[in-house]
């Protein structure tokens, strides 16, 4: 059995002193009284700049707020009129833990607002794609105004538009549906409010005028949603899917993206106009699908058609294969073979005789058809006026 072994005091060398200076003989007291001044006039100086305390110190007396102002009393009577339309869309992971219970875990955030005293709930379709296309494990829930919780139904999605339509079962007390306005009358400098789930922060009011309108953004699939508002009014990611209104309250357009180099507000954003927001709901809760009549074209940005001298009419810029437009033997902008100069795209000026000025007119007009119907085409090609036919199909 080993022992402990304790140390001899041999075993350890012992301490030789240190010879001192002869000058550190005479300076050490010297430095040893200016030490201890050094300390004392440190402790005295910061014991005189140490604040005093107030024992009876007294709260501040208020001075009153006078009155909000004719435009603040707009503002806020506004919010709380809107509010209790507007709902947060989250999307959820849930899963079952080995103790048999529940874990969620939240995958993404948008906003929405509250359409019918049915339940049904506006989206952007991008904010619910992934649990609706990419995972069908993951939950979309609707957190109201009064933080009630209700998990949503799919109804229908039109993503080349990025709208969607949920439905919920609250109570029919508890659904105050949004007001709907209109945005073919709107006008740039005027005021606009922006009401949505910011970075997940709920409820969340911010103001700005309409920058343009007749802009032109992306969907989910690419294609373009044309006469989009443009605003300086702060969106940021958990906003889509969220109102745009007027002072009246009114929805004017669905907050849909920005353009942005910081991932965050610039004070660009787009919202999709109500006009085409009121048409394509409705169309999805009614028939569970937006089957728009359409010739299969990409049209040139009005603007571009215009700068080109051409006062009136849609620009032909693509044909798509198997649409009515192929169909019918339209033409989009494309090079002569030979001279490769560029040659302007066909320009449809009316459909079944009714005059199409603009590429609004055009929409218009198609909206009145039913996939599957035939119309005649009037357009200009190359100045020469030509009728041609061709077979709506559904977009």
């Amino acid at each position: 059995m080993a022992r402990d072994r304790s140390f001899a005091d041999d075993d350890f060398p012992e301490p030789r002193p240190h010879p001192i200076a002869p000058w550190a003989a005479v300076l050490g007291p010297s430095l040893l009284v200016l030490a201890v001044l050094a300390g004392l006039f440190f402790f005295v100086r910061t014991s005189r700049e140490r604040p005093s305390l107030i024992p009876d110190a007294q709260l501040r007396e208020t001075t009153p707020r006078i009155s909000f102002n004719d435009i603040e009393k707009a503002r806020i009577a506004l919010f709380k009129t809107i509010k209790p339309s507007v709902v947060n869309v989250d999307t959820l992971l849930v899963q079952r833990t080995f103790n048999f219970g529940v874990i969620e875990q939240q995958q993404g955030t948008g906003s929405g607002f509250v359409w019918n005293k049915q339940g049904h709930i506006v989206t952007n379709f991008h904010v619910i794609q992934d649990a609706i296309v990419k995972d069908r494990r993951l939950t979309v829930r609707v957190v109201m105004a009064d933080r009630s919780k209700w998990n949503a139904r799919f109804v229908a999605a039109s993503p080349d538009v990025d709208l969607a339509v949920l439905q919920i079962d609250a109570p029919e007390d508890q659904l105050v549906p949004i007001k709907v306005g209109t945005s073919h009358d709107l006008e740039v400098g005027q005021d606009v409010f922006a009401v949505g789930n910011p970075f997940g922060q709920n409820l969340t009011l911010t103001t700005g005028v309409i920058s343009s309108t007749d802009r032109e953004i992306q969907s989910p699939t690419d294609r373009p949603i044309t006469g989009a508002i443009q605003t300086d009014a702060a969106l940021n990611p958990g906003n889509s899917g969220g109102p745009l209104l007027d002072w009246d309250g009114r929805l004017i357009g669905v907050n849909t993206a920005i353009t942005t180099t910081t991932g965050g507000s610039v004070g660009i954003g787009y919202a999709i106009p109500v006009d085409t927001v009121n048409e394509v709901v409705t169309r999805l809760i009614r028939e569970g699908r937006d089957p728009r009549p359409t010739l299969g074209i990409v049209a040139l940005r009005e603007q571009l058609t215009r700068d080109l001298g051409i006062a009136e009419g849609v620009m032909i810029q693509e044909v798509r294969p198997n649409s009515a437009a192929e169909e019918a033997g339209l033409q989009g902008i494309r090079k002569n073979p030979f001279t490769g100069a560029i040659i302007k795209g066909d320009i449809i000026t009316a459909i079944n005789n009714e005059a199409v000025t603009s590429l609004r007119d055009l929409q218009k007009v198609l909206e009145k058809f039913k996939v599957g119907q035939k119309v005649t085409i009037t357009i200009l090609r190359e100045g020469q006026e030509l009728t041609v036919t061709g077979t709506l199909k559904g977009l």
